[in-house]
């Protein structure tokens, strides 16, 4: 257990990893909002949950790819992600655009920015942290 949390710890400072999972979610939760056919994944009944998910999962990796960029540039990102699919659903004429499903979004993305281990910003460097301060 003891050489587990430095193995988490690792994996979740792999930036790369992150920015690999955020590119193939993106392009996934495009699909999934496009596509005419029914998706074999579990998913829920209700589409506002399926939004919530899909948003709170979309903030994490965000963060953990891009752990130093501010939250005034992810958070509108993320948002206007979400609306160009409504948009987009709007043009299909199997779906419709939902101002709900924006809203779950927004609460997606307010649920993804709330403290979660690993997702803090990496501290600066200082001199006070060199052991010759001590």
């Amino acid at each position: 257990m003891t050489r587990l949390w430095p193995t988490i710890r690792h994996i979740l400072h792999m930036r790369r990893l992150w920015q690999a999972v955020l590119l193939v979610s993106v392009v996934a939760i495009l699909y999934l909002a496009t596509t005419s056919s029914s998706y074999p994944i579990p998913s829920s009944d209700n589409d506002k949950v399926n939004h919530l998910i899909a948003f709170i999962e979309l903030t994490i990796v965000t963060r953990l790819a891009w752990p130093r960029l501010s939250a005034f540039w992810y958070a509108p990102a993320l948002l206007g992600f979400g609306l160009l699919l409504e948009v987009v659903q709007a043009s299909l004429p199997y779906r419709d655009f939902s101002l709900a499903d924006v809203l779950a979004d927004s609460l997606g993305i307010a649920i993804g920015m709330l403290p979660w281990p690993g997702t803090r910003r990496p501290r600066e460097m200082d001199l006070r942290d060199s052991p010759e301060s001590l």
